[in-house]
């Protein structure tokens, strides 16, 4: 499978589109005026212990203080938790591990979603290329992507062979580290074990508030995370990220360093590969399949539903087929969208009922098929009597849509609007209620176009019947700025 990573620099926004064989699979922004947080270490302070969650707000300079979980601070030593054979064992009470006032360091693992404050741990970790550096921990792990038992041992030997040059500190090999020799390996923990100690020089001079430790810049983070084998070409539109780029994938992939191009064409480059459209697409309800049928995918605060439907699609034998068939296509489509929106939280896919419990199988195992190849974590679960299939997807950031959109003003996030006859008798309850608190000779009603229409056409009988009713004369008025709920009595 072919792979293309395309990197788009304007002077306020970098973009990073992600292209298998053609179709885009996920898109990165990162905006100069509001970059992520994820993976960044600040020196936090307590502000307020939270017995019955459990947790803990933490103030980390940021416009929301962060959320502190029990489980997320670090107890004891590794060493002391391996020999008890047990981990940390059971979690004990906030309160006991921490207490107002109290300075912490703090790493994001969640950035602020919708109204919800950042996610924290005391839990450190520090990503290169190949490994993730834990400095609370002298454990070796090995990614469970990588699935070549052989592979796995012999990468687990090199980095515990190479651990006295970060004493200490345990250490993960991510699935980039898959073929990787020792000098390789050695390069990576040298330059964790640098970051580590500037991070710990840094902590002793920092206050409360400030921040210890930034990730790199989207295109370098493109680069350490997503450039894997089956990458054959990233193409950069600036000159100047491309030699940034360059000079960081020759410190530290050296034999990827072939693959990077600049791209000087005048025709932009998300347009070139068809990148533009697919995002505007991304943000829409309905997806189309090539089957004719299509998906309805809805997020909402508590979770994402995905609608799958027929469409025109009426197969070739029966209705079972049909419904086979158009399943197939979805799943596929379904984990291509999760992916190239970054949704996640709980996810309920309604596939269409099937009868048959081979194709029950067949659908699931295509399901998590396409979600292998996928960079954040998910869980499936088993089909129920419905044909629903419930899911987990790992976020770390908002979602596509919340990124680049807002709320409707007019309907106010709602997805609709009352009809001009609901706010025609709105209008009227509230004229009636106004005549009753206020003295006035007579009322303007400013209402939109499509509301005093409907007044002055279909409702001029009950306007006849209020104006005789409440002894006063009503005059409307269309304004054009107004959105069809929005109205305003003037007494006069």
């Amino acid at each position: 499978m072919s792979e293309e990573i395309l990197v788009n620099v304007t002077p306020r926004e970098t973009r990073v589109a992600v292209v298998e064989n053609g179709m885009l699979q996920e898109v990165h922004i990162e905006r100069a005026a509001r970059r992520g947080y994820f993976g960044n270490i600040y020196k936090g302070r307590v502000s307020r212990v939270m017995p019955g969650m459990q947790a803990a707000f933490v103030e980390i300079g940021l416009d929301r203080a962060a959320f502190l979980h029990a489980s997320d601070i670090l107890r004891v030593p590794a060493a002391e938790a391996q020999e008890n054979g047990d981990g940390q064992g059971p979690t004990p009470p906030i309160s006991e591990l921490v207490r107002e006032g109290q300075d912490l360091v703090v790493q994001v693992v969640k950035d602020p979603i919708g109204g919800k404050g950042a996610r924290l741990t005391t839990h450190l970790s520090l990503p290169s290329r190949s490994l993730v550096l834990l400095p609370s921990s002298k454990v070796v792990g090995v990614s469970a992507r990588i699935e070549d038992e052989v592979e796995r041992v012999r990468l687990k030997d090199l980095v515990q062979g190479l651990a006295d040059r970060a004493p200490g500190c345990g250490f993960i090999l991510r699935t980039n580290a898959e073929g990787q020799g020792a000098e390789a390996l050695a390069e990576d923990i040298d330059y964790l074990a640098k970051v580590w100690a500037a991070v710990q020089e840094q902590t002793t001079r920092a206050r409360a508030g400030e921040r210890i430790y930034e990730d790199l810049s989207l295109p370098l983070r493109a680069a350490r995370d997503l450039m894997r084998v089956n990458v054959e070409k990233v193409r950069v539109d600036s000159r100047e990220t491309f030699e940034r780029l360059e000079h960081f994938v020759r410190q530290f992939m050296p034999g990827m360093a072939e693959r990077l191009e600049h791209y000087p064409g005048e025709r932009p480059i998300f347009d070139l590969y068809g990148v533009e459209d697919e995002i505007q697409r991304a943000l829409r309800k309905d997806v189309p399949l090539k089957s004719g049928g299509h998906l309805v995918i809805d997020q909402t605060e508590a979770m994402t539903t995905i609608d799958v439907n027929t469409g025109a699609f009426v197969g070739t034998r029966n209705l079972e087929e049909t419904v086979y068939r158009t399943n197939l296509e979805a799943a596929q489509a379904a984990a291509r969208q999760l992916r190239l929106r970054n949704l996640g939280g709980i996810v309920i896919i309604d596939f269409i009922d099937m009868t048959d419990d081979e194709h029950k199988r067949q659908v699931l195992r295509t399901l998590e098929k396409a979600l292998s190849r996928d960079h954040a974590r998910t869980t499936v679960y088993d089909m129920s009597p419905l044909g629903l299939v419930e899911m987990t997807r790992k976020r770390t950031t908002e979602s596509l849509e919340r990124q680049l959109c807002e709320p409707c003003p007019a309907c106010g996030g709602r997805g609709s609007v009352k009809t001009p006859e609901t706010v025609c008798y709105e209008i009227f309850r509230e004229i009636t209620r106004a005549v009753r608190q206020f003295e006035a000779a007579k009322l303007l009603v400013l209402a939109a176009p499509r509301v005093v229409n409907r007044i002055l056409e279909e409702e001029s009988a009950a306007v006849a019947e209020l104006e005789e009713f409440i002894g006063k004369t009503i005059r409307f008025q269309a304004e054009d700025q107004y959105a069809q709920e929005q109205y305003d009595v003037v007494l006069l």
